[in-house]
This record gives C-alpha cells, structure tokens and sequence, in this order.
C-alpha cells in the first residue's frame, strides 16, 4: 500500500506548554519582563531610600522619612522568608517529580481533599509556583478538587509562612494557629465545593507541560526556577510594602477607627486590599502586622485571602485553566476565605 505524503512527513515536536500561553519564547519572554519590572521597582525603593534625607531638607516632606523607614522594615523583614520560601519552592519543582502526588493521595475525592491540604503542610511553595503543580497534578490523574485544595494550602500552611508569621507577631501565638486553621479549612471546604458544584466545561486543562528546559539537568531547572520566582515574587513584595507603607502614612488614624468600629467593613476592606496588594504569602504577615488600625480578625482576613485570591493569581489562573474558571474559583474562594476568618478569629483571636 502506498502511504499518503502526510504520513511520510515527520511533524515537528509539539512545543512545551506554558500557562500564559505562547511556549517557551513566550516564557522567557514573561521572565525577561518580570525582572525588568522588579529591578526597575527595587532600583526605585534604593533611589528612594538613599535621596530620602535630602528630599525631606530640600522640601520639607517630613511623612517622608516616616515612609521611608516603613518600606525599609517591611522588606528587610519579608525578603529572608522571600529568598527561603521560592528557594524551597524551586527545590520541589527541580527534585520531586509530580507523580508523588498521585501516590500519597487516595482515589476518593472526597478523602483526596483534606490529604492535600494537609500535604500544604510539608511541601510548601509560593502562590505562584502552586498554579503550574495544581496543572500537573491534574493532568497525571489526581482529582481536580484534590489538586485546586492543594494549590491553595500549599503557599499559605507551610511552615515558612507560618515562621514569617510568628516573627511578624511576636507574642501572639493565636495569631499563627489562626492563620493556620483560617487557611486550611479555606482549602478544604473549597475543595469540597468543587466536587459538589464544580463543572468540567469551567476547568481547561493544558495538554503538555515541560517541567525542565530541554537538555537542562536538575540544578539547572532549580537555578532558573529560583531566579524566576524571587524576582517575579521580589517585584510583588516591593509593590506590597510601597502600599503599605503609603497607607500607613497618608491614611489619617481617624479612617482606621470608622473600619475598626465596624466589623465586617474592616474585614472586607482588609481582603480587598489584599487582593489589590498581591503580597507574596512568604512577606504579606509583615504587612499585615502593619495596618495596626485594623482589628485582628481584619488582619488575619488580609493573610488568608492574600496567597489564595489576588491580582497576579487571577491572571495566573486564567492563563493556566481559563478565564472562565479563573472567575467562578476566586470568587468562591474570597467569599470563604472571609467567612473562614471571621469564624476561626472570633474562636481564636
């Protein structure tokens, strides 16, 4: 029989998937800009911080030393736990394969749910590098509501984050178990919404994925994923203390106490600034620890929405799984991430 020329022509090898969409160009494309971005902003706090003194004489900007000193601490506190946090993170992404997950977890859905919360726990990774693993995961056969209960413990249970926290507030050891537990049963309970509401048609799962570059060993793959993930994640975190900072300096006591007379207004406005600010969850406990006119259950809701549902997740999850998706998740997931948190801190704190 005499083949046809289309099965005597040898196609060209598909190109890895990346979640944002475009292959590998388009990755390094993403990278080189989010290094760009992240060099500019942290050139930009240097500038600051260095021309700070001499601005303050030559115009008279007092606020501005106060600014200046807030944006310090808040960075020299949250970059140790940034450089430990993405370091683990490209750690697990280099060395321990996916189908590690498919073994430990059980084939119940159901049951696969607070195993992968709990599996938050012990691999811990930064919001940004739990939207790829949850992809992974999925398309090696793990239940997608396992998977997305994963995606969503995982940067915010772990115990780099939980450390941050505690030194974030020292004495306060409710303040740790609260966010622990806030966090987990967010996880848990949204895993188990997925399974009972959850549709397939809102889920878009990539059909390949490179874990490494090609001809790339191990050490390789975690040097890049280092790199990638602190200064992508080191831009946020810069970001997150600017704002910060400038809340606490230009927002007059008077506004703090209206939200801190109201319970449910200071909380939301917490999670909604958590969601804008899109601090990595190694470095949000700093922040957090800094809108002291907030109450703590407010304080707490800014730590548990924050490494769940922000500006960079969204886009990173509509990339990764689709738009259609990305909205229905997050929305559901910062309403229970809020009820979560007002329910564990009126237990709690």
């Amino acid at each position: 029989m005499v083949e046809g020329s289309a099965s005597t022509t040898t196609a060209p090898p598909p190109r890895p998937f990346d979640p944002q969409g475009g292959g590998v160009d388009a990755e390094r494309r993403h990278r080189s800009r989010a290094g760009t971005v992240s060099a500019v902003l942290v050139g930009a706090v240097v500038v600051g911080v260095l021309a700070g003194p001499w601005l303050e004489r030559r115009f008279g900007l007092a606020a501005l030393g106060a600014w200046r000193t807030l944006l310090v601490a808040i960075v020299m506190q949250g970059v140790p736990f940034l450089i430990l946090g993405t370091a683990v993170s490209a750690a697990i992404g280099a060395f321990v394969p996916a189908r590690v997950f498919s073994k430990v977890l059980p084939r119940n859905p159901v049951l696969a749910v607070p195993v992968a919360g709990a599996a938050g726990v012990v691999l811990p990774g930064c919001e940004c590098a739990s939207v790829p693993v949850a992809g992974s995961l999925m398309r090696r056969g793990v239940a997608p509501a396992a998977a997305l209960t994963f995606l969503l413990a995982a940067p915010a249970v772990n115990p780099v984050v939980l450390v941050a926290t505690a030194i974030a507030f020292p004495g306060q050891p409710e303040m740790v178990a609260a966010r622990f537990g806030a966090s987990l049963l967010t996880s848990v309970v949204m895993g188990w919404l997925w399974i009972r509401w959850g549709r397939e048609e809102w889920l878009r799962l990539p059909t390949g994925h490179a874990e490494h570059a090609p001809g790339a060993g191990r050490l390789e793959a975690f040097r890049r994923g280092l790199e990638h993930d602190f200064l992508q994640a080191g831009g946020f975190l810069v970001v997150g203390a600017m704002a910060a900072a400038t809340f606490n300096v230009l927002v007059p006591p008077s506004v703090l106490e209206a939200f801190s007379g109201s319970p449910w207004l200071g909380v939301l406005v917490a999670a909604a600034l958590a969601v804008l600010l899109s601090v990595c969850s190694e470095a949000d406990a700093f922040v957090a620890s800094s809108f002291t006119g907030f109450s703590p259950t407010a304080r707490l809701a800014f730590m548990v929405v924050g490494p769940m549902v922000d500006m960079k997740l969204i886009a990173l999850q509509s990339g990764a799984f689709g738009r259609t998706f990305a909205v229905r998740f997050c929305a559901g997931t910062f309403v229970v991430a809020i009820l979560c948190s007002v329910v564990v801190g009126g237990v709690l704190l």
